[in-house]
C-alpha cells in the first residue's frame, strides 16, 4: 500500500480540519471528504463534530458502517493516503478463507478442535468449496437478492461444471463416472458430510431467497425422477437438469392443501385410448416454479395420489408470487389446464404417489436442517462483531450482561444443533436408504423442528442487539434484518414445525414396547 499511496504523519493529516479543507483517518488510511461531505447520505455534520476532522476516525466510521463501504470504488477513490509506519489492522470479507470470531465455524473447522466424522478429505472439499461460493457465487448472490431476478446462468454453469448439481442430491448411482469437484472426491467416495458442506458453504452467502433459487427445485424434484421416472424419461430429464439447462420444481402444494397431501385437488384422468394424462388444477407457493422447465406434480387420480412430471407447454401458466424474500427464489402460483401429458411421465405406480414422496422427504428435511444449523452461525458472527465494536453508555455492547446473556443463547443453541445434526448425518452415511426411512423420519423431523425454533428466537434475539439497525434493510444489520424477515421459511417449508414434532412422537410411539410400564 505505501507504494501505491503517499505516507503522511498524523501530524501532516491533523492540518487538514477545516470544512474547505477536511482529511480523515480511518484504519490508518487518508481520505480527503472535502467535497464528498456535501455527498455523504448521512449529512455533513458527521465529519464535523468533535474529533473528527484531521482525526483518526476509525472507531466513529464503524459504530456506522460495515467494511465494505471501504472497498466501493466511489469510496476508494477518496483515499489519498497512508499513515506513515502503520498498517491497516482490519480486515474484510476474505475469499476463502475461515473466521476467526469465535463460533462463527462449526467446530470442525475451527483450529485446535477434533471430529470423529470429518476426515482430511472432508477439509480439502470444504475449502474448495468455500473458494468456489466466495468468488463465484456470492458476488451473484448480493445482486439477485437485491433485483429480484433468478440466479445468474453463468452462476450455474459454472456449478454444472463442477458437478455441484448432481451432489447436491446426496450420494448414489446418478455420481457415477461424474468428476467431482475436479477429481478432489470420487464418486463412490462421496457421502452426506460431503453434502452437508455443499449447503452449509451456499447458506454463507446470507441471501434466503437465492439459496432457493439456485436450483433449490431440483433438490426436491428431480429425486422423484430419479428414482420412479422410467429409464427412458431419466435419460432425457436428469442430464438436462443436473447440467444446468433445464429447471425442475416440486409442484405437491395447494391452497387448500399443504402438508395434507391427500387433500390435492389437482386431477389427472386418462384419455380414453390411456396414452395420456389430462391434468388440471393449481399449485401455489411452488420454488422455483416461474422458471421452471419441468414441474413434479403430485395429482389426485381414480386410483388415489399419484405424482407425475409435466413439461411446460401448452396449459401450463405460472405467476409470481410476492412473499417475504426475493423474488429470485422464483415462487410460483401455477395453473395446470387441461394438460396433455403421455402417460410414460408417471413417476412410481399409479396411486402410490405417497411413496414417492416420502422417499425423499427425509433428505429434503435434512438438507434443511443443515442450511439452518450454519445460517444461525451467520447471526453469531455478526453480533459479535457489533457488540465488539458499537458503544453504548460510553462502553462496548458486550460489556453488558444482558447483552453475553443473548449470544450465550445463540451459541448454545447453534452448538446444539450442529452437533446433533453431525451425528443423524452419521448415521445416514452408515445406514442403508430402507433403513434410513424406518429409524431417521422421526430424529430428522424432531431436529428441523428444533433448529427452526431455535433459529427463530436467535433472531429475535439479534435484532434486540441491533436496535433499529436490526429491522433496516441496509447497513449494519442488513444481514439480521435479512434473516429475521426470511427465517419463518425454514419453519414451513419441508412440513411445518408442529407436523413434524408430532410426527416425531407418533414415530417413537409407535417403537413403545408393550411390556413398558412405570
Amino acid at each position: 500500500m505505501s507504494l501505491e499511496y503517499k505516507s503522511y504523519t498524523k501530524d501532516e493529516v491533523a492540518k487538514h480540519n477545516k470544512p474547505n479543507d477536511l482529511w480523515i483517518i480511518i484504519d490508518s488510511r487518508v481520505y480527503d471528504v472535502t467535497r464528498f461531505k456535501n455527498l455523504h447520505p448521512g449529512g455533513t455534520s458527521v465529519f464535523l463534530e468533535e474529533g473528527i476532522p484531521g482525526q483518526d476516525a476509525t472507531e466513529a466510521f464503524f459504530g456506522l458502517h460495515r467494511y465494505e463501504v471501504l472497498e466501493r470504488p466511489q469510496y476508494k477513490r477518496l483515499q489519498i493516503g497512508v499513515i506513515d509506519g502503520e498498517e491497516p489492522q482490519i480486515t474484510g470479507r476474505q475469499p476463502g478463507a475461515l473466521s476467526k470470531v469465535p463460533y462463527s465455524e462449526p467446530t470442525w473447522l475451527t483450529e485446535g478442535y477434533y471430529s470423529p466424522y470429518f476426515t482430511d478429505g472432508h477439509r480439502k472439499f470444504q475449502k474448495a468449496m468455500r473458494k468456489f461460493i466466495d468468488e463465484v457465487v456470492y458476488p451473484d448472490a448480493q445482486a439477485r437478492e437485491l433485483d429480484g431476478k433468478r440466479p445468474s446462468q453463468s452462476v450455474v454453469d459454472a456449478m454444472a461444471a463442477l458437478n455441484l448439481h448432481a451432489m447436491r442430491l446426496g450420494p448414489g448411482k446418478h455420481l457415477k463416472g461424474l468428476t467431482l469437484m475436479g477429481g478432489i472426491v470420487k464418486p463412490e467416495e462421496f457421502d452426506y458430510f460431503h453434502e452437508l458442506i455443499i449447503t452449509q458453504e451456499v447458506v454463507r452467502c446470507g441471501a434466503r431467497g437465492y439459496g432457493d433459487g439456485l436450483m433449490g427445485g431440483c433438490v426436491i424434484g428431480l429425486p422423484p425422477v430419479l428414482n420412479f421416472g422410467s429409464p427412458e424419461l431419466k435419460a432425457k430429464v436428469v442430464p438436462e437438469v443436473l447440467s444446468g439447462k433445464k429447471y425442475i420444481c416440486l409442484a405437491i402444494s395447494e391452497a387448500h392443501a399443504g402438508s395434507d397431501v391427500f387433500g390435492l385437488q389437482t386431477t389427472a384422468t386418462k384419455t380414453d385410448d390411456g396414452k395420456h394424462w389430462i391434468v388440471t388444477g393449481t399449485k401455489k407457493w411452488i420454488t422455483n416454479g416461474t422458471f421452471a422447465d419441468y414441474f413434479t406434480v403430485g395429482c389426485k387420480t381414480e386410483d388415489g395420489f399419484t405424482v407425475i412430471l409435466i413439461e411446460r407447454g401448452e396449459g401450463v401458466e405460472t405467476k409470481p408470487i410476492k412473499t417475504s424474500y426475493s423474488s429470485t427464489a422464483g415462487t410460483a402460483y401455477i395453473t395446470f389446464d387441461n394438460v396433455k401429458v403421455p402417460v410414460e411421465n408417471t413417476l412410481g405406480e399409479e396411486g402410490g404417489g405417497i411413496f414417492v414422496m416420502l422417499s425423499n422427504f427425509n433428505h429434503e428435511r435434512w438438507v434443511m436442517c443443515c442450511a439452518s444449523a450454519r445460517s444461525q452461525r451467520l447471526l453469531i458472527d455478526e453480533c459479535l462483531k457489533w457488540t465488539a465494536q458499537r458503544k453504548a453508555f460510553g462502553k462496548p455492547l458486550n460489556s453488558l450482561a444482558v447483552i453475553r446473556g443473548k449470544l450465550a443463547g445463540m451459541i448454545a443453541r447453534t452448538e446444539s444443533v450442529q452437533s446433533w445434526l453431525e451425528t443423524i448425518t452419521y448415521q445416514m452415511t452408515n445406514m442403508s436408504y430402507k433403513e434410513q426411512a424406518s429409524k431417521l423420519a422421526g430424529p430428522i423431523a424432531f431436529l428441523k423442528m428444533y433448529s427452526t425454533r431455535c433459529a427463530q428466537e436467535s433472531a429475535t434475539d439479534a435484532v434486540q442487539i441491533f436496535g433499529g439497525r436490526g429491522i433496516t434493510q441496509t447497513g449494519m444489520g442488513r444481514f439480521i434484518e435479512h434473516y429475521h424477515r426470511t427465517v419463518a421459511f425454514d419453519a414451513l417449508l419441508g412440513g411445518a414445525e408442529d407436523v413434524l414434532a408430532d410426527l416425531g412422537v407418533r414415530q417413537a410411539m409407535r417403537g413403545m414396547p408393550k411390556t413398558a410400564r412405570l
